[in-house]
């Protein structure tokens, strides 16, 4: 739990009281979550603005695990049934031993995978789902750059990006070039010896996971009418309006992105900043990616539940050499404590 914004001494475990059971919700015993840099973030406060918890409350945006109660209008699900999801962003809290969650958010989870694989995709293959399906309208022979290819979202994003028939760049380290390459990167630029925008040109899309310069010098990268997404960048307009900001918070998340709005407007490409949503029917199209065996999951380390502070401090610290980090709250089917 969060007990106070700013970083990781206002963490601590402790009991709360289960989760109600609304007419729509599955409640689900969570065998495994991942840690995301947004769960840092969000402990941090630095999303505040836009997503206002009230401390003390639960961290934790992907779960996987078994339905033990549904409500009374849940028609998709059953007890017993083992799923996965990405809770809502007003209803996270998967860093415990239950949640409830509303049926439009759950999916039922890949047969082909374990507990901890499937807790390791929601978010990242959502990110990577609306970046480049929703959003970039990804075709067959066009050019994508996904920066950070061993990351989270990047291993997912170069599977899907080459599912849909797009060429695949990306950027890694020295460490990772194999890793990317099996996921099917066809051009892998190693930023320890090359600086992509002096390499690639002409690309359609690019998905920005890091933010700071490295948006500006995306926008080299892409011809005209590209578009740049990214997931670190600073906020814009479109997304206020979309979260139902306020008038001020709007007109300050427009200020923000001003600077690389400008820049892209120049480079005659398009900016925006992408803030995933829950969505059970997209991961229902996902999964079936999954169980073909279109994507697969990269997990860099599994911690157990009563290491939950350590997984954050590993994923805070930078030391994920690839892959997501995933804490385990059941060994086997007994409750970690």
């Amino acid at each position: 739990m969060v007990e106070r914004y700013g970083g990781e001494a206002g963490v601590r475990a402790g009991d709360v009281p289960d989760p109600r059971v609304g007419a729509d919700d599955v409640l689900i015993r969570i065998h495994a979550a991942s840690v995301n840099p947004l769960d840092l973030k969000t402990r941090d406060g630095e999303f505040k603005a836009i997503l206002p918890y009230r401390v003390p409350f639960i961290l934790g945006n992907d779960l996987a695990g078994v339905v033990v109660d549904v409500g009374a209008a849940v028609s998709r699900f059953a007890v017993g049934d083992e799923v996965y999801a990405r809770p809502g962003k007003d209803r996270i809290g998967t860093f415990a031993d239950l949640i409830a969650v509303h049926q439009d958010d759950v999916a039922i989870k890949p047969a082909t995978l374990t507990m901890a694989e499937a807790a390791s995709l929601p978010l990242v293959a959502l990110t990577s789902w609306q970046a480049l399906v929703e959003r970039a309208h990804l075709r067959p022979g066009q050019k994508v750059l996904i920066h950070a290819g061993s990351g989270g979202v990047g291993t997912i994003a170069i599977q899907l990006a080459r599912h849909l028939g797009a060429t695949v760049a990306t950027t890694t380290s020295t460490a990772n070039v194999d890793l990317v390459k099996s996921l099917g990167a066809d051009i892998i630029v190693d930023y320890t010896k090359q600086a992509f925008e002096t390499v690639l040109h002409d690309y359609d899309v690019v998905l920005d996971p890091l933010g700071g310069q490295n948006l500006t010098k995306s926008l080299r990268v892409l011809k005209p009418g590209g578009k740049l997404i990214s997931i670190a960048g600073p906020p814009d307009a479109a997304f206020a309006r979309e979260i139902g900001a306020n008038p001020i918070v709007r007109l300050a998340m427009s200020a923000l992105s001003f600077q690389i709005r400008r820049r892209a407007r120049r480079h005659r490409v398009a900016y925006s900043f992408l803030f995933m949503k829950a969505s059970g029917d997209q991961f229902r199209e996902l999964t079936s990616l999954i169980d073909a065996g279109a994507i697969r999951p990269v997990v860099d380390r599994v911690f157990a539940f009563t290491e939950a502070r350590q997984a954050l401090a590993y994923v805070e610290a930078g030391r994920a050499r690839a892959g997501k980090v995933v804490v385990t709250m059941t060994s086997g089917t007994a409750p970690w404590r």
